[in-house]
């Protein structure tokens, strides 16, 4: 396990290097690979969609306390609402950002286990490792194509609920509300779509964390 000093001198090169190759190169030197890199991030993606999985969920809950409300509690109605929306949207950008910095390291990755597929003598050992790296890219496709489909369906989503929210803050009055409950059964759909989807993604991520993880260990040995 690498210590405080020791993150803190690679946040504090990543800083000024601004460049991944100093990255990775500074993260080696720890006993940190690409490949563990990779295993981190995808943990952190899948974590992320847990977490919006939770804050979209937790939006829906606010959605249908709303609609139940009278005229007079109106203005708090948008200040709650507006609020879960901020933080699906946060949620949201969160799982996005993860998403781009599995793919960076995973092209990475990739790149550079194939460069060094050239460098064998022994064409066994060579097979052995070209298999490898196809099967880890199949699976990694696998998953990035579930946490895509997950990702895609937030936005649709984000913008129902942007919709509602501005109408209710122009409008705090019966239309107002009249206008969220034909919403509703729509986007409680689409939630729970959503989150099925996440389910999916979660459940290839830590499919393909487990496959990285042992492949880590048999390198090891």
């Amino acid at each position: 396990m690498l210590s405080i000093r020791q993150f803190s001198i690679i946040v504090f090169m990543v800083l000024i290097s601004g460049c991944s190759s100093v990255y990775y190169d500074t993260m080696e030197k720890v006993g940190i690979h690409k490949r563990d890199i990779m295993v981190d991030r995808v943990e952190s993606a899948r974590d992320a969609q847990a977490e919006a999985q939770e804050q979209f969920q937790s939006a829906l809950d606010q959605f249908a306390s709303v609609i139940r409300l009278e005229d007079s509690d109106l203005k708090r109605a948008y200040d709650s609402l507006n609020h879960e929306f901020e933080a699906s949207e946060a949620a949201a950008s969160e799982v996005t950002d993860r998403i781009k910095k599995v793919e960076s390291v995973a092209e990475d990755l990739f790149e550079e286990w194939q460069e060094e597929l050239d460098l064998y003598e022994n064409k066994s050992l060579k097979a052995t490792s070209a298999q490898k790296l196809s099967q880890t890219k199949a699976r990694y496709k696998k998953m990035l194509s579930s946490m895509k489909q997950a990702e895609s369906s937030m936005q649709p989503i984000l913008n129902t609920f942007r919709d509602n929210v501005l109408f209710l803050k122009h409008n705090l009055n019966a239309q107002a509300i009249g206008s969220l409950r034909g919403e509703f059964g729509n986007l409680k759909t689409d939630i729970n779509n959503l989150i099925n989807r996440m389910n999916q993604s979660i459940k290839q991520s830590d499919e393909f964390i487990r496959n990285m993880q042992n492949l880590i260990e048999r390198i090891s040995q």
